[in-house]
């Protein structure tokens, strides 16, 4: 079975720099030790009021990475300009609300259509590739495929935070959403709550080829250190795939 990519994000490294100012830690570090614990890809979200990456971030960290840089953005002209110059690998438009602790659902691609539509064109003839994160639901997911993106992410917090009978409700979900995703030519991704204890049944649906996890690692790495953090998950991650 493919392996999966898995995209680390590396937001609360900079959060954790701006709770006290100046440059450490510095999350293009971060970036640079992924490679080597078994990550794919750096994913960073650059949000509008700008709580944790800056645009001085993301220059750097496209610029300098060694591995493709996944900028997470709102469907807004701002993010849509910033994208288009700094040309990462690829883009994941994501609903943003200011007051929200983090992304909260996602996107209403059926409501956002013509706007979707724009800025997928506009980062696709810029040789960006562009997914957009979605729950599991099917309009959405139909939608997404009208519009031409390359991929959807599908928002698995629902999954994580629910327990016993409605964990598996939601996890059926996310498996009917993925072999929908692949049905209709698009690359399935996930991410949103991930952790050591929920992760193996998201890794072991087998039209999921990308998972992107943030928060659970920069807090387990207080811990264990960054690499060994994001190595254990990569390890979980094999394991389900290869089970």
């Amino acid at each position: 079975m493919q392996r999966i990519r898995l995209g680390v994000n590396i937001d609360h490294v900079a959060t954790l720099r701006n709770a006290r100012g100046g440059t450490h830690p510095d999350p293009l570090r971060a970036a640079r030790l992924i490679r080597g614990a078994g990550g794919d890809q750096v994913t960073a979200h650059l949000r509008e009021d700008r709580r944790h990456i800056t645009d001085a971030d993301m220059e750097r960290l496209v610029a300098s990475s060694d591995l493709p840089v996944n900028m997470e953005m709102a469907a807004t002209p701002e993010m849509l300009a910033i994208a288009l110059r700094l040309r990462p690998h690829a883009c994941c438009i994501v609903p943003e609300r200011r007051e929200e602790r983090t992304t909260e659902s996602g996107l209403n691609v059926v409501a956002q259509a013509p706007a979707l539509g724009e800025i997928i064109t506009s980062l696709r003839g810029a040789g960006i590739r562009v997914a957009l994160f979605v729950d599991p639901v099917s309009e959405h997911i139909e939608a997404a495929a009208r519009l031409g993106c390359d991929a959807v992410e599908l928002h698995t917090g629902a999954y994580a935070a629910a327990s016993g009978s409605a964990r598996q409700a939601e996890l059926q979900r996310l498996r009917e959403a993925a072999a929908l995703v692949q049905s209709l030519g698009l690359e399935c991704h996930a991410g949103h709550g991930l952790n050591y204890e929920n992760v193996g049944p998201v890794a072991a649906i087998p039209e999921i080829v990308e998972l992107n996890i943030g928060h659970f690692l920069i807090g387990e790495a207080v811990f264990v250190g960054f690499e060994a953090a994001v190595r254990h998950m990569r390890h979980l991650i094999d394991a389900a795939r290869a089970g």
